[in-house]
């Protein structure tokens, strides 16, 4: 029988390193970033020590106290106890410090300490300190805490065979307190004391450029201005940059769709090959380019250490709408995808603001909206993609979706009530830094392929089951709409049309909206198909012409059946719909109840045709229809 692994822990402050430890010591590509909340969950992994003995590896939530009662502390104090029986007692921890910043992030070593366990301190960023003009001396530190000390840089891979040489057997023995236990102040003056020794700055004050930076960065007013324009910027280069990937895009398609034709006869079999397989998911896959860019320039805010300082900007805004500067961050990482931001707010330390962090996340218009926006808007401004113009209704209704969450969060947090424990937000701002690019190329490339596998599995199912709808029972007739009519599909939008028509949306846009409840992304293979848009060969061609379509079709009246009071309101529809089933599970696990889950998606989607009703018919009044 084999025998258990022997345990170590990562511990320490958010935003340290530890999981670019994790990644070094095991081989693998968790995320990593420069704030509060990447890691949300623990991450087990395996190495190997120098003597070739596997060990596991457990990469704890960072938090900057074992005391507080967020879930990420409570995670990382019942894994330390020995309380979680998924992962037994540890037999080592390594504690992982900012060498830059050891008075701040040495105070939940010496908690650590006073457990009982063996600690290995990982002095990381050792480079940052010397830059500071730090004089550091891992032997003090190591002789005032009795504990090994070890300096490493983890994102270079410097320091990482004396530690593992730190992890011979025997292991490290649990050291002893020097302070009086479970006596905070004592702890936080011993601490500060070691820090001095150990860490001597220079007697020449010098500013450092992350100081000199922040200056501005930082401003009340200009500090602003640049947020503004780096998420005006953000925007304008997903349009501008990806368009010539998507016409590599189009044009395999284009291949494949033209190399089946070529080598099947006509029939039914043909047609769910090009029209359901590659046009239907060809429709959504287009797409990718602009998703893997808004995943670069997130990782880009991310590694350089600008995400810090946004969330230090938007702490006083916050604060109006009942939350704080905690909650900015899984708010702005629901902008990639609401799943991992719902994750992210286990580091709100408030129970009721982490409730109502959780509700309002799906209206940071997620990537999966994506594909629908830059399907609609250009429609706005007759068929033109790119340039100033879109980039401005893009920021508009990204800025809308969060206005309208922060309005929705005051009401609630007033709702539910104060806190009975006053909470605070404690964010630390890391120094600028040059990007990590290896992990923000293999970030981007896991969402691409994680979206490709959609694409691949659900979408594709969709798809299929779509073009079996809109092509059953047949009719044998000359006429087009006559055929579609007499389908499941056609069948169906007669029946929903009356509902949805106050909306401004006909029966086939209103089952296009049903088909995407399961996942956004899949409403435009789905117009494509429910209004038989054909794909040529001309690539340009090819993406005006499902816009050239949908601009053409008229209602019985002859009225413009996508008028900009329509595109509008469909537009404010997806802004507000939560139509992400996975969303709503991980909603259903982090709340803890199905209640919430199931209130939250009842309300997002009554609120969604509300607001869409009103946007529709105000606009007809205004001769928009």
């Amino acid at each position: 029988m084999d025998q258990p692994l022997e345990t170590v822990v990562l511990a320490g402050n958010p935003n340290v390193g530890k999981t670019t430890l994790f990644n070094a010591l095991c081989g693998t590509v968790e995320k990593v970033g420069n704030y509060s909340g990447v890691t949300v969950s623990i991450k087990k992994g395996e190495f190997y020590s120098p003597h070739g003995r596997k060990m596991a590896l457990i990469d704890l939530p960072g938090c900057y106290s074992l005391e507080g009662g967020s879930p990420d502390q409570q995670i990382a104090e019942q894994v330390l106890l020995g309380k979680d029986p998924t992962y037994g007692t540890p037999d080592l921890v390594i504690c992982v410090l900012d060498a830059s910043n050891l008075e701040r992030h040495i105070q939940i070593t010496l908690e650590i300490i006073e457990l009982g366990l063996p600690v290995i301190i990982a002095l990381n960023m050792v480079d940052m300190a010397e830059k500071s003009r730090l004089r550091l001396d891992p032997v003090k530190l190591s002789e005032e805490l009795g504990v090994p000390v070890v300096p490493i840089q983890a994102n270079r891979g410097k320091g990482l065979t004396e530690l593992k040489q730190a992890m011979r057997h025997p292991l490290p023995i649990a050291p002893g307190a020097k302070w009086k236990a479970g006596d905070p102040a004592a702890r936080r003056a011993f601490g500060l004391t070691v820090s001095q020794l150990a860490a001597r700055r220079s007697s020449i004050h010098s500013s450092r450029l992350s100081d000199r930076l922040d200056l501005f960065l930082l401003h009340p007013i200009f500090g602003w201005f640049f947020f503004i324009g780096i998420m005006f910027a953000l925007f304008w280069s997903i349009f501008s940059f990806a368009s010539i990937p998507m016409g590599w895009i189009e044009s395999l398609q284009d291949f494949l769709i033209g190399s089946v034709q070529g080598i099947m006869s006509e029939g039914d079999l043909r047609d769910l090959i090009t029209q359901g397989v590659i046009g239907g998911v060809g429709a959504v896959v287009i797409f990718l380019p602009q998703i893997l860019l808004l995943f670069f320039f997130i990782g880009l805010l991310e590694s350089s250490g600008y995400m810090a300082r946004a969330a230090f900007l938007m702490d006083g805004f916050m604060a109006r709408v009942g939350l704080s500067g905690k909650a900015f961050l899984p708010l702005l990482s629901s902008y990639a995808c609401a799943i991992p931001g719902v994750m992210a707010t286990r580091t709100i330390d408030s129970a009721k603001e982490r409730l109502v962090t959780i509700f309002v996340a799906p209206w940071m218009s997620c990537s999966a909206r994506l594909p629908v926006y830059l399907l609609l808007v250009p429609m706005l401004l007759g068929g033109s993609e790119g340039g100033v113009k879109q980039a401005l209704i893009f920021l508009s209704i990204y800025v809308v979706g969060t206005l309208t969450a922060f309005v929705v969060a005051r009401i609630l947090r007033g709702k539910l009530g104060d806190d009975e424990t006053k909470s605070h937000f404690l964010l630390e701002l890391p120094p600028y830094r040059l990007p990590q690019w290896s992990y923000i190329f293999r970030h981007v490339l896991d969402r691409g392929w994680a979206f490709l596998k959609n694409a691949g599995t659900l979408i594709l199912g969709i798809m299929i089951l779509l073009w079996a709808a809109t092509t059953y029972p047949k009719l044998e007739s000359d006429d087009p709409a006559k055929v579609l009519a007499h389908t499941v599909v056609g069948r169906v939008s007669h029946f929903i049309e009356p509902v949805v028509a106050p909306l401004g949306f006909d029966g086939r846009t209103g089952t296009a909206i049903l088909t995407s409840f399961a996942a956004r992304e899949v409403f435009v293979g789905s117009m494509a198909q429910l209004f038989q848009v054909e794909v040529t060969d001309d690539e340009l061609e090819t993406r005006t012409h499902i816009r050239n379509s949908l601009a053409a079709e008229k209602w019985p009246d002859g009225r413009p059946m996508f008028s900009a009071a329509a595109v509008i309101s469909l537009l404010v529809f997806y802004i507000y719909a939560l139509q992400c089933l996975p969303t709503s599970a991980v909603v259903a696990r982090e709340s803890g109840s199905w209640k919430w889950a199931v209130g939250q998606f009842l309300f997002m989607t009554l609120f969604a045709a509300l607001a869409s009703l009103v946007v529709f018919q105000v606009a007809k009044l205004f001769g928009l229809a």
